[in-house]
């Protein structure tokens, strides 16, 4: 069975009385069940494989990786050809991504199991010096894999169309953002999975 991201009447409760125009269109959408990835790596690959492209397309390079490297984990990539990477359907600098990423995972340089002792600013940090990989994908693995409670995205695109759609902002500035996320916190995350629905069409 597939793991979903946990969240409970209170992250409903509090989002509720902060935000009643977001309060409103989670009662019309009702509960979210938002699958999560538990393994790290993967979910690290994924992010870099979705970077500007559709979600089709990411899926699609995705399945012939793993179809090509079954054992699909740091030390496998680390050591293959970039080439044979790039062969699944990816570009060549998204391969040497992949590579560099799977690389500083294998060596120790980056711990991913030890990621989960660390704070929400200080996994930002230790992702973004990686190459290939930014905030944004920081972001992604905190929320679709650590289940971090209080994690939304400035830089994630559907998170500001879903904003501009629920408040009826012309634009989504930093400012417009930060006092957003100041009034959802604690529980930004769920704030966020109920933005992507309204973002999909789903008011």
């Amino acid at each position: 069975m597939p793991e979903h991201f946990r969240y409970g009447p209170e992250a409903v409760a509090h989002l509720t009385a902060r935000d009643p125009a977001l309060g409103r269109a989670m009662e019309r959408i009702g509960p979210l069940e938002r699958e999560v990835n538990p393994d790290l790596f993967e979910a690290l690959a994924r992010s870099i494989i979705a970077q500007q492209v559709s979600a089709k397309a990411a899926r699609t390079v995705f399945s012939r990786i793993a179809d090509r490297f079954p054992d699909l984990t740091a030390p496998a990539l680390a050591a293959a050809d970039p080439a044979e990477i790039q062969a699944c359907g990816t570009s060549l600098r998204k391969a040497s991504y992949l590579q560099a990423t799977a690389q500083a995972i294998a060596s120790g340089q980056v711990d991913l199991d030890g990621l989960a002792q660390l704070t929400d600013d200080e996994i930002r940090a230790r992702l973004s010096s990686l190459k290939g990989i930014g905030v944004w994908t920081a972001d992604m693995l905190m929320t679709f894999s650590l289940q971090r409670p209080d994690v939304i995205s400035y830089h994630d695109l559907a998170i500001r169309r879903g904003m501009t759609m629920l408040y009826r902002h012309r634009q989504i500035t930093p400012v417009i953002f930060e006092r957003h996320r100041r009034r959802y916190s604690p529980h930004a995350s769920v704030a966020a999975l109920y933005l992507w629905e309204i973002a999909g069409g789903q008011t």
